[in-house]
Formats: C-alpha cells, sequence, structure tokens
C-alpha cells in the first residue's frame, strides 16, 4: 500500500486461481477521498476478461474439484477463509478505508462482521435439507433436494465493498456456487485483498473469481454471459433495473438491494434521547452513504420544535475531518462525482422552500483534505413532494416532515417508490406493532436504528430491489429445488393414462 510520495499499488485481476494482467493491458488510478491522494492503481477489465473468468467458474462448478466436496468440506473452507479475515482486519480495513474513506472505527468493526458472515454460512452449509413429502400416490416416494445455481456474478457498490461481497459470497459459496465478483469501479482494492485471502484457504481455483473495471465494459458482460445463471446486485435503482432487464433475456436469477428513502418516525411518546441518537445514527453514520439511510425523518407535532432543537444541538458536535482517525465521526464523501450530487440535492432543497436549520454547505479548509466533505445538513418546513423527500441524496442530508396522527404518519411512510427500511419510536406496544405490520418495508426498527444481522434476512419492497440477504432466505436465493419421485416396485396397467 502507497504512501504520500510513494509508488501506488498495481493490482491484478484474480482469474482461475491466478493474479493476471488485464487482457486490454490498461489501469485507472484510485483515490484517496479524504487527502486526494493516488494511492492505487486497478486493472482495467474488459469484454474478454469478463469471458475468462466466467469459464473459470463454470469449469470450476462443473469439472473442478469444488463439486466433489460434500457440504461439510466446503464449510470448513470458509471457516478457514473466516479466521484469516479475522487475522487480517486491520489490513483489510485500512485498505477499504483509504478506498472509499469510512471511518476506521466503523470498517474494522464491518471486517470483524463480515467473518461472522462465513462462519455463519459455513456452519448453515451442510444443513439446507429437502423434505419428503406425503403424496397422494400409493406406492411412490417423493422427496426436494436443494442444488446450487452454478456460476453467480456478484456486482457490488463503493459504499461498503466488504460487507456487501461478504453477504453475497459467504451464502453462494456454502451453496455450493462458483463466483465472480465485479466491485465498483470506486472501491476494488479491498476485494482484490479478500480474494487473495480465499486463495491462503485453499479455496479451489477457478471458484473465486475477481474482475475489476467498468460496468459497460465488464460487468455488462459478465451479466450478459450464457454461462451466468445468477446476479447479486447492489447498487442505485437505474443499475439494478439494467441488470434486471439484461437477466431476463435469458432468465437468469437475480438478487436485487437497491435504494432507499426510509422513514424515521418517532411518536411524542418515545424517549427522546434515544430517539436524538437513533436519528442521528439513522442519516449520520457513514456520512449518510448507506442504502439504509433515514433520510426522511417523521416527527410528531407536539415535539416538532423541541426535538428540531435538541437534533441540532447534538449533531452540532460531531467531530468532522481525517476518517484515518479514531476520534473522527463523520467522514468525507467517497467520490467527487456524490459530493456534487449530493451538493446540488441541497441545493434543490433550498429552491423548492426547504428551510436548512443545520449545515447546507461543503466543509473546506485545514483539517479537510481536499475538501471532498458535506456538513452534517438539516432541513425543516419539507413536505414529501419536494425533491429533497422523494429522491435518494446519499449524503448526510436529512429531510424533516410533521404529521399530526399515526394514520398521517403512516401515509407518509408508504408514499415512497421506496421500501428497504423504516423505523418507529414509542413506548406504546400497540401501535408499535400496527405500524410493524402497516409499513411498506423489507425491515421496520422499533425503538433503534441499523440493526442487521448475519441471522436475518435484509431486503426491500417496491424498488428497493427483490429477493433477501442475510439468514436462511439468502442461501435459498442461490440454490434451486428439484423434486424426486420413485417408485421402488413400478407397475402401470394403462400407459394411455396419466397418474
Amino acid at each position: 500500500m502507497s504512501s504520500a510520495g510513494t509508488t501506488p499499488t498495481q493490482y491484478q485481476l484474480f482469474i482461475d486461481g491466478a493474479w493476471t494482467d488485464p487482457a486490454g493491458g490498461e489501469w485507472f488510478d484510485t483515490v484517496e477521498p479524504y487527502s486526494g491522494e493516488i494511492w492505487a492503481r486497478i486493472p482495467r477489465g474488459k469484454a474478454a476478461d469478463a469471458d475468462r473468468a466466467i469459464r473459470a467458474a463454470h469449469a470450476a462448478f462443473t469439472a473442478g474439484p469444488w463439486p466433489a466436496l460434500t457440504a461439510t468440506q466446503r464449510a470448513t473452507l470458509l471457516r478457514k477463509l473466516a479466521g484469516l479475515i479475522e487475522d487480517n482486519a486491520d489490513h483489510l480495513g485500512r485498505v477499504e478505508q483509504r478506498d472509499n474513506g469510512k471511518l476506521i472505527t466503523e470498517v474494522r468493526g464491518q471486517v470483524l462482521n463480515i467473518a461472522q458472515w462465513f462462519y455463519y454460512y459455513a456452519g448453515l452449509a451442510d444443513k439446507v435439507g429437502g423434505d419428503v413429502i406425503p403424496v397422494n400416490k400409493p406406492g411412490v416416494i417423493n422427496y426436494t433436494r436443494f442444488e446450487p445455481l452454478g456460476v453467480v456474478v456478484a456486482i457490488t457498490p463503493w459504499n461498503s465493498p466488504l460487507s456487501l461481497t461478504a453477504w453475497k459470497m459467504a451464502p453462494a459459496l456454502a451453496a455450493g456456487n462458483t463466483i465472480v465478483i465485479k466491485p465498483s469501479e470506486h472501491a476494488s482494492a479491498s476485494i482484490l485483498e479478500l480474494a487473495r485471502l480465499a486463495e491462503q484457504a485453499g479455496i479451489p481455483k477457478g471458484v473465486v473469481n475477481v474482475v475489476t473495471g467498468f460496468g459497460a465494459e465488464v460487468g455488462d458482460p459478465l451479466v450478459r454471459h450464457p454461462l451466468t445463471r445468477k446476479i447479486a446486485f447492489t447498487g442505485g435503482n437505474a443499475g439494478g433495473q439494467k441488470v434486471s432487464e439484461a437477466a431476463a433475456s435469458d432468465f437468469k436469477r437475480v438478487t436485487l438491494e437497491l435504494g432507499g428513502k426510509s422513514p424515521n418516525i418517532v411518536f411524542d411518546d418515545a424517549d427522546q434521547d434515544q430517539a436524538v441518537k437513533g436519528v442521528i445514527a439513522g442519516i449520520f453514520a457513514a456520512a449518510g452513504q448507506t442504502c439504509m439511510a433515514g433520510s426522511r425523518l417523521l416527527l410528531q407535532d407536539s415535539i416538532h420544535d423541541a426535538f428540531v432543537e435538541r437534533l441540532v444541538a447534538l449533531t452540532r458536535e460531531a467531530h468532522i475531518g481525517d476518517p484515518s482517525l479514531p476520534e473522527t465521526q463523520l467522514g468525507p464523501i467517497a467520490t467527487r462525482q456524490q459530493w456534487d450530487h449530493v451538493m446540488r440535492m441541497i441545493n434543490v432543497a433550498k429552491d423548492e422552500g426547504a428551510r436548512c436549520v443545520l449545515g447546507g454547505h461543503a466543509l473546506q479548509g485545514e483539517g479537510y483534505g481536499q475538501g471532498q466533505f458535506v456538513a452534517p445538513t438539516i432541513f425543516t418546513d419539507v413536505n414529501n413532494q419536494m425533491a429533497i423527500a422523494r429522491q435518494e441524496v446519499f449524503g448526510p442530508v436529512l429531510s424533516v416532515i410533521r404529521f399530526k396522527d399515526e394514520d398521517e404518519a403512516l401515509q407518509l411512510a408508504n408514499d415512497t417508490e421506496f421500501g428497504l427500511a423504516a423505523a418507529v419510536w414509542t413506548q406504546d406496544l400497540r401501535r408499535a406493532m400496527h405500524c410493524v405490520e402497516k409499513i411498506q418495508a423489507g425491515t421496520v426498527w422499533v425503538n433503534n436504528y441499523r440493526s442487521t444481522s448475519f441471522a436475518s434476512p435484509f431486503g426491500g419492497y417496491k424498488r428497493s430491489g427483490t429477493g433477501r440477504e442475510g439468514g436462511v432466505d439468502a442461501i435459498k436465493e442461490y440454490m434451486q429445488v428439484k423434486s424426486v419421485w420413485i417408485t421402488p416396485s413400478p407397475r402401470r396397467d394403462n400407459p394411455f393414462v396419466l397418474g
């Protein structure tokens, strides 16, 4: 890894168990969001590299040692990989922190958590069984078995590359598939480092492959390849729609985890201290660059003004700056393109009449590196039809919307094309359970925000995606069911009659 004044690290593609240069002989720079330093060079893969990786994964699935392993033997390799991730947590965290500007304290915790994903799916690998079905046919035995799909293509974004790759890679491998990973061109290095650990763990060649580059040049060929059987994609809605449409041409399986405009609903009977902290965690953690960000704060009229005052006061205390320092609480926006988008959305909100009560500007100067920062921003006087309330900002920007009663809160919460997550803050159990039932979202938190686990499914309603990641549901997303009918003593009197 390079530091100021040193030569950037030049990475290679990982295909069929070998580190190899891209077919076109091209690399592109990856820039540290805080300093602006070019610290690594990433291979610019093309269609030829995509084809080579898919064919290697297909060969490993059909003819290599991988399909000969039992589920228990696959689990042993996954556990070894999990241990290597734990042993290399500091290195992986530092690489990802330099690549996307996340807080080093958060990234280290995430790396240790992804090790748990591999441990969990290692434990689940040999426990997914079919059923013997008591069918209504005499003298016939019917049972089901779960089988892997084949080659999986995983496409991951820049905000949490390691975590969102593990969410796909762990269940896909546990199920017996092989995988080709295409990370975001803005944050590829940590995934190449993860591939190095998979190699060290003894996972057979061709089972894990990483092809880096740009979407049109390498991502699209991976999705459209005739040997690809499943695509797992996390990213924006436009990209997800393109993946879904391309996959539909030959009926590939698809899991999509897309955008959100998640409502964080605070009722007047909520524990105000905890709710304020939950709202801050929901929108300002990771500088708002998470799909599950609680970007719409729905506040009951009776507590609106006092709650906003407390929220603004506590947010002002945030330590903003260098994400590599342990005391930093809010870091930079990961890419200049995303920074431009966030600033543009802030200006649109002001033009539409939202009142900016905190932030609303860029942060530049000493302590802010190259200046790719946005001050934590809070808008009040927002109505649910404004762009700031309907479009995903993916930055540290909160829209505060008033509501009168429970019915209006639910109407506002569901008045969105998204349905990824939501939260309810109340001490009324009846109200909490009613809201859980009526909110149209794949995850609903009550009196907390951002809790996730490898043991629990995560995914969206509506335009927030399809399928689930996490838990038993996820491993079945990477498997298909076969129904087997056995007649121990075949006997058919009339072959022309079905039965």
